[in-house]
């Protein structure tokens, strides 16, 4: 069986509605599955939901409803804003499906029988807002840091995995590995933690304090501590302990945000390495939205809802200004006022022009006919190197999930294109008879472009991409165009062909009075 490329999400925490956060990871994923469904690989995109803990517990309880009844409503949150955001997943888990829960009980036994748990009584500092364990290793200036919230001291029995024995193993395997976890900063990070000594993992919670989880298989009186429960989703979804799970694992891809990468990087990969189950190949570890320099948080108030976004601007913008602004390494700051800017100056201006006026002017000067060449310039060999050389960068950014340096490459293309309408000046060519040959090749050259950047922008913007395959007509075939750019990026069209009726791509904005 063909393996086929695995990309995940991290499963969203349901206490409450989504906001741009989880919009902007699960766009970045559905763009690389996308990406490879073009290049013809067979692809299986997973995202989905963790239901299980203390807060969905609590939040539940606050708003009087069960907790199931409280993750069906909120899990329908979820899937309206993936379908407003046109995200193409292959499957979308919930931690409350039977499906999952009984591949988090087969993976606990085989931990179990490995020799990898063990129970003990243990005291302690513990977070409830983390749900989890913190020692005092973690306390800066005497006190645990803000994101722990409330923590009290706890003494109960549980269950522990001995993630500790595994510590050196997995510092040697990412120093072995330096492109496993991206970018670099974030493998130091972790690289840093794998330095001082590794607790073992308290892998359960008692009954009596949380009932909300999935049963310990071997101890009924327990439940799986909720990360345990959620990174398990990345191989129950895909079927571990069948003959299907080798034809998809291991994942090309976990794509998280860096607030969870230590139970990605260190829980995940000494469990994996316990059981016998194959490392995940990348991980990558993308920065947070800030909002006026600081955190987005709902205490702060501060949080984007992607909703607002889309109705005013369109889920194609949203999914642009996600990619071309989102950094790996570093906190990006959300502001209208940037937002603005990328929609106005690189969709309406540079793109929306491109298209426009390009395709206007097949219909004016050739009746919607696409041309063939004719009498050729220096300029029109520029325009085929500017795409060449595009492409190359545009799949080596594209494998490595570096999606603003992937645009960047797009809009080179399109700014040297609107170039060359200036410098070749179609109107003027239409007034000479003579130089009708000539205005066939500026024309067929620009209907190549817009082609060739119609299916660039593909994966980013698919609404806008198949608005201009639908304007292109029966001149373009967008399924082939991609596989043609080669060594003539600009020779995918067909001669003859009738293109469709141009319109508008992006009326211009401006802000909205306060």
């Amino acid at each position: 069986m063909d393996k086929t490329f695995y990309i995940t999400t991290p499963i969203y925490y349901v206490n409450d509605k989504p906001h741009i956060g989880h919009a902007s990871t699960t766009v970045w994923a559905d763009v690389q599955a996308r990406y490879q469904r073009m290049t013809g690989r067979k692809t299986f995109f997973l995202t989905g939901l963790d239901e299980h803990g203390l807060k969905i517990q609590q939040a539940a309880e606050k708003r009087g409803l069960t907790p199931q009844a409280h993750c069906d409503e909120m899990a329908a949150h979820f899937q309206n804003l993936w379908k407003e955001l046109q995200i193409s997943n292959d499957d979308f888990v919930r931690t409350t499906q039977d499906r999952h829960k009984k591949i988090v009980g087969d993976f606990l036994n085989v931990l179990q029988a490995k020799g990898a748990i063990y129970k003990k009584k243990y005291s302690g500092w513990y977070s409830k807002s983390a749900e989890q364990f913190v020692t005092e290793k973690e306390m800066v200036d005497g006190k645990f840091p803000a994101h722990l919230g409330e923590v009290i001291e706890l003494e109960e029995e549980n269950y522990f995995f001995k993630m500790s024995e595994h510590q050196a193993w997995l510092l040697k395997y990412i120093q072995d590995h330096p492109d496993w976890i991206q970018p670099a900063n974030r493998r130091n990070e972790v690289i840093g933690w794998l330095q001082r000594p590794l607790d073992d993992l308290c892998i359960s919670r008692p009954k009596a304090r949380l009932a909300w989880g999935i049963p310990i298989p071997f101890d009924p009186e327990y439940v799986t501590y909720v990360w345990v429960d959620a990174l398990v989703n990345y191989i129950s979804v895909v079927g571990y302990g069948t003959d299907r799970f080798s034809a998809f694992w291991p994942a090309e891809f976990h794509l998280i945000a860096k607030d969870i990468l230590m139970t990605h990087a260190v829980y995940w990969p000494t469990m994996l390495h316990a059981t016998g189950i194959e490392m995940p190949q990348r991980m990558l570890a993308h920065g947070w939205w800030l909002f006026g320099r600081e955190k987005m948080s709902k205490s702060l108030g501060n949080v984007v809802d992607p909703r607002d976004y889309i109705a005013r601007f369109g889920a194609d913008a949203v999914r642009y200004f996600i990619c071309r602004e989102l950094q790996l390494s570093t906190d990006t700051d959300f502001t209208e006022e940037r937002f603005l800017q990328r929609f106005n100056a690189d969709l309406a201006n540079d793109l929306g022009n491109l298209a426009n006026r390009s395709l206007s002017m097949i219909q004016r000067y050739r009746e919607g006919v696409v041309p063939k060449f004719g009498d050729k310039a220096p300029s029109d060999d520029e325009m085929v190197e500017t795409a060449r050389t595009t492409l190359a960068d545009y799949h080596r950014h594209m494998q490595a999930i570096a999606y603003g340096p992937a645009l960047e490459s797009i809009w080179k293309l399109i700014s040297r294109a609107n170039r060359y309408v200036d410098e070749n000046a179609p109107w003027k060519l239409a007034k000479d008879p003579t130089l009708s040959a000539r205005l066939d090749s500026v024309l067929r050259v620009l209907a190549e472009t817009t082609a060739c950047v119609v299916s660039l922008i593909s994966p980013f913007m698919p609404s806008i991409a198949k608005n201009l395959e639908e304007q292109l007509g029966e001149a373009c075939l967008p399924a082939e165009i991609f596989t043609k750019m080669g060594d003539a990026p600009l020779h995918a069209l067909r001669d003859g062909a009738k293109i469709g009726k141009p319109s508008p791509l992006f009326p211009r904005q401006t802000a909205e009075k306060k």
